[in-house]
């Protein structure tokens, strides 16, 4: 038996041979016998209910044209009309050069000439045809997403390749969708929803693309890849896509952002481009009237100062551009405010970007993880200049740093604050640890563990942007906490706005019935301030006391109140 796809398992393929001469089924049987199974049909409408009934089994069909009840020419076209067995190939028999023409447009593989003087020839054309069958089955299985029947990515970066390589190719579009929080929705609605409407979302777009001569790949668990001719205009796809989102999923709020790429062929590798296309959708702040974004020049330069960032932020470390502000904070519960603690922000004094904004740097950061790079040198800095305090004053105010969900993730991170404050010879006490909104949205029970091992060893937890996001009321039964600080969109507007005051006067009663403090963050004027000193408030940060100070001016600063 020759060796490939035909004795894989060292099994014997099957062969279905077709004739209404008894004689011409002897002798290709004599041929075949060794290296297959051969089965037997004289006329074409055995040969249709052997396929029905065997369809599994047999590899290849050679079929002679010319037979009574039903031609060869018959057999083919029932065949390619039924799903089931439409992918059986066939090799006709014939010595009819007009019939080898019209079989072969009807989908037959080859042709084997009458009579059958070169067994060898015979050989060598069923092998290679099985080969190329179970090949193309092979391919075809790995083809498709399993779940939504859209193209696989591998498959849909070659057929967009091969697009690209006509010669009247008009302008293309990269177009990116993406199943907003599709993690969230099945952890609401549970998998099976989320998969409805991942098969809503391909069956909506692989109509649109149609009409516009592209092809649709899942790429990712929850975004899909377009490639498709050029059209000014997506509206017509995102309303699709709500239509039928809305109708199927109406209490779920299911949405899908677009993200847009013109001229993709212009780029040299057409990955680039969906990345562009990709980079565009994940900037959409989703509102349900804003859910297209087109990547442009804007765009474009964004990702370039962002890709700057990213490649200079170790140099930034080494080279103390990195630079460490501290926001005083106010305990106001006497009847004169005093300077009683302070939080570590972080600034950027960038070479060529001059003093860069942490909004521009913190997320993204978070984002692939150098987070822990500017925490850890923040955290040192911080340390040094309490230690310096100490040194200079006999005494200090605690600061507070922030702990990301990175940093949260990480298991050694109890050793490494630890040895931070050892190594400073400072107390826990002096540095309070800010775990920030992120990190409420990481793995609750690594946070709740790390959290309790952080507290055991004496450091204060405060819970950052209480009241919005993740921090929420449920998170108190479960999460050890020191210090409540009050998200300041609450406190900017409580002095106009009576639903806030109500929050803040809400939370203030939580942390009363918890036994603690509460830092009220953003605190701009006069009247916040003694608004939140009747209600109880105990601590405040903002620029009604104090901007963010360099440590030297804080240092005076913190002379002064000592």
């Amino acid at each position: 038996m020759r060796k490939g796809l035909t004795n894989y398992g060292q099994h014997k393929r099957t062969v279905l041979v077709v004739d209404d001469e008894l004689i011409n089924r002897e002798i290709l049987g004599n041929i075949l016998d060794e290296e297959y199974n051969v089965l037997y049909a004289e006329n074409g409408a055995q040969a249709i209910e052997i396929l029905r009934n065997q369809s599994s089994t047999i590899s290849i069909v050679l079929l002679d044209l010319n037979m009574p009840i039903m031609d060869g020419f018959q057999v083919i076209e029932i065949t390619k009309s039924d799903e089931y067995i439409r992918d059986i190939p066939f090799i006709v028999l014939t010595s009819e050069k007009t019939a080898e023409t019209k079989s072969l447009k009807m989908g037959a593989a080859d042709f084997i000439k009458k009579p059958y003087d070169v067994p060898e020839v015979i050989l060598a054309r069923v092998w290679r045809i099985i080969e190329l069958y179970e090949g193309r089955m092979i391919i075809k299985s790995t083809e498709k997403d399993p779940l939504t029947g859209v193209l696989s990515k591998g498959f849909f970066f070659e057929y967009a390749s091969l697009m690209n390589r006509y010669d009247d190719i008009p302008d293309m579009d990269a177009v990116v969708l993406n199943f907003f929080h599709f993690g969230l929705f099945n952890e609401l609605y549970g998998f099976n929803e989320g998969d409805k409407v991942l098969k809503t979302i391909a069956n909506v777009a692989s109509e649109y693309v149609s009409k516009y001569h592209g092809i649709i790949s899942r790429y990712d668990g929850d975004i899909f890849y377009l490639y498709m001719d050029h059209h000014d205009s997506y509206k017509e796809l995102d309303k699709d896509i709500k239509k039928e989102l809305e109708k199927n999923f109406k209490n779920h709020h299911a949405h899908v952002n677009i993200g847009i790429y013109h001229k993709p062929q212009d780029e040299n590798n057409l990955k680039v481009a969906f990345d562009k296309a990709k980079s565009a959708c994940s900037k959409i702040k989703y509102t349900y009237q804003n859910s297209i974004a087109i990547y442009d020049q804007t765009l474009h330069d964004k990702n370039v100062y962002y890709e700057q960032l990213i490649h200079d932020i170790h140099d930034g470390i080494a080279d103390n551009q990195l630079k460490v502000y501290l926001q005083p904070k106010y305990y106001i519960k006497d009847d004169v405010p005093r300077l009683g603690a302070a939080e570590a922000l972080v600034r950027w004094q960038h070479p060529k970007f001059g003093m860069v904004s942490p909004g521009d740097f913190i997320t993204l950061f978070e984002e692939n993880g150098l987070i822990q790079l500017v925490d850890r040198y923040v955290w040192n800095e911080t340390a040094k200049a309490i230690r310096n305090w100490k040194d200079t004053f006999g005494k200090a105010v605690p600061v507070s740093v922030n702990v990301s969900r990175v940093d949260i993730l990480d298991p050694n991170i109890v050793e490494i604050i630890k040895s931070i404050v050892d190594k400073n010879g400072l107390s826990s006490s002096d540095l309070h640890l800010e775990i920030t909104e992120s990190a409420y949205s990481s793995d609750m029970k690594q946070l709740i563990e790390t959290v309790c091992n952080l507290r055991n060893e004496g450091f204060e937890i405060e819970m950052d942007d209480f009241g919005s996001g993740y921090s929420s009321l449920n998170m108190l039964t479960s999460l050890p906490i020191d210090v409540l600080k009050m998200d300041m969109k609450f406190v900017r507007s409580m002095d106009t706005d009576p639903t806030s005051f109500k929050v803040i006067k809400l939370i203030l009663e939580i942390a009363n019935f918890l036994s603690v403090p509460v830092v009220a963050e953003g605190v701009e004027n006069e009247t916040q301030y003694k608004m939140l000193k009747d209600e109880g408030c105990d601590y405040i940060q903002g620029y009604y006391f104090s901007k963010p100070l360099p440590k030297d001016e804080f240092t005076e600063l913190l002379k002064k109140s000592l």
